[in-house]
């Protein structure tokens, strides 16, 4: 597959109670400091069939940081 071929990213952010996703496959973990400062946690990458996702916890995995 060439890159003009690759399935664009697809974004997903996490609301209350979903810290993690199931059938992802192919995953790695990152963090990033963005200039706004550090987002709620490490961003997960990985693959759901031929679509590649992103998915972000948006209170943090175990639901660290308040809505």
């Amino acid at each position: 597959m060439t890159k003009k071929d690759e399935q664009p990213l697809l974004g997903i952010v996490g609301w209350s109670g979903l810290y993690e996703m199931d059938g992802v496959e192919d995953l790695a973990e990152e963090r990033l400091t963005t200039p706004f400062g550090d987002p709620s946690d490490a961003y997960v990458t990985g693959k759901i069939g031929v679509q590649r996702v992103a998915f972000l916890p948006r209170h943090g995995r175990g639901h660290r940081i308040s809505p």
